[in-house]
């Protein structure tokens, strides 16, 4: 599957998530894997989103750095700013959250803009 496809079933996987925030009027941020080196939880674009009071929809990496994704994605709603981050094997951040595929993740993390 290309990369373009994946990016598109990964945003239908929180598609109704989203909705309902947009609906309630909520601040939300996008994660996405835009880039992977070696091996990894999840392929670029998998997407999560965070509302500003914590809620997650989607996944970036099947659960061993949401925490700290939700994290820098909360940083981003009360910021503003855009940001890439990465997580690898031999960040030891990475490894205290669990990241121990062996491989590092690239995400691209911005504020949703209704």
């Amino acid at each position: 599957m290309g990369e373009w496809r994946r990016s598109l079933v990964a945003m239908r996987e929180i598609l109704a998530d989203l909705e309902r925030w947009r609906r309630q009027g909520r601040s939300v941020a996008l994660a996405r894997v835009v880039d992977l080196e070696g091996s990894g939880p999840r392929l670029p674009g998998a997407t999560m989103a965070v509302a500003a009071d914590g809620e997650v929809a989607g996944s970036v990496s099947g659960g061993c750095v949401e925490g700290a994704v939700v994290a820098e994605a909360l940083d981003v709603l009360d910021s503003g700013d855009r940001r890439l981050v990465s997580f690898g094997y031999s960040d030891d951040e990475a490894f205290a959250v669990g990241l121990t595929c062996g491989g590092t993740i690239h995400l691209f993390i911005e504020p949703l803009d209704w």
